[in-house]
């Protein structure tokens, strides 16, 4: 079988990981830059061009996009689906996913319990919008964003209406977010393949910060999650219709709450943490796709 891995940077210890295990079950894979391909949109013989060269066919393709690649990389994988490799997950799900907006109002369509969070227009009143979270503190989230980038913490009334004018001038989309203070820097992990949670993680942000991101320095340790947390993140997963995924959970007073849905994560801390062999559950469930879809 041969698979692509659309990533910027082949080094990464999640593409490593998966490389090394595909090629240990017999499998080609190659690692793809999105910005060093094109594509040649035609009804009869669609393609893809990477590096100056046509590629071959792929039966399968495992995106790992990032924020800076999101809308080329997205639209790129959407041309390999259109050539018949299959998605770990499609470009319709990442889409969705990836726009934090998005993904939060079908999840509170879906009745999943989310952080209350308020989108408006700008020409409303600030007031009105701190009020709508429940007041301060709040926090302010980037549209697109993740590893705990543009997400920031508003103290104080006055701090949250100098960030959200600020914004406002640079006509920057935001979600305004309630805090969840009993969640003391802390969340959950999940990570949900094929509708199962496979591993799940706890992380706690360093001193100082509010944020438990791993990459923004926090530290993950083991934990056991709780049937209505597990449930809660398989369903969040379907209701976006991700095949792979990380779904974030605090922990608050009136249930679990989901705060961030990640369509690519790390495979170094939760595989490290939880001493799951992540990389051979993903080539597992491709195997089972690609054979049952001949």
């Amino acid at each position: 079988m041969k698979i692509a891995i659309l990533s910027r940077d082949k080094t990464l210890y999640s593409c490593c990981r998966l490389t090394k295990v595909a090629e240990y079950r017999g499998h080609y894979i190659q690692i793809i830059d999105p910005l060093s391909c094109y594509i040649n949109i035609n009804s009869e013989s669609p393609n893809i061009y990477f590096n100056g060269k046509l590629l071959d066919y792929f039966d399968a393709v495992i995106p790992r996009i990032g924020i800076s690649a999101s809308f080329y990389g997205i639209n790129l994988l959407r041309q390999f689906e259109i050539c018949g490799s299959y998605s770990l997950n499609t470009s319709i799900a990442i889409t969705k996913a990836r726009d934090k907006l998005c993904s939060l109002q079908l999840l509170s369509k879906a009745g999943i319990d989310i952080p209350i969070t308020s989108f408006v227009s700008w020409n409303e009143n600030t007031k009105n919008l701190i009020a709508l979270v429940g007041g301060v503190p709040l926090i302010l989230k980037l549209i697109e964003g993740t590893q705990g980038i543009g997400v920031v913490i508003a103290e104080t009334y006055r701090s949250a209406e100098s960030i959200i004018d600020a914004f406002r001038i640079t006509n920057t989309n935001i979600l305004i977010q309630e805090f969840i203070q009993e969640a003391k820097g802390c969340d959950l992990r999940c990570l949900v393949i094929n509708k199962k949670v496979v591993a799940a993680i706890e992380r706690r942000a360093k001193i100082g910060d509010f944020r438990s991101n791993l990459h923004r320095g926090g530290q993950g340790y083991t934990v056991d999650i709780t049937e209505q947390e597990r449930k809660i993140a398989i369903k969040a997963a379907s209701t976006l219709d991700l095949e792979m995924v990380g779904v974030d959970i605090i922990r608050a007073k009136r249930g679990p709450l989901v705060t961030e849905l990640n369509i690519s994560p790390s495979l170094e801390g939760i595989e490290t943490i939880s001493g799951v062999n992540i990389a051979n559950l993903v080539i597992d469930l491709i195997e089972k796709k690609v054979l049952s879809s001949k």
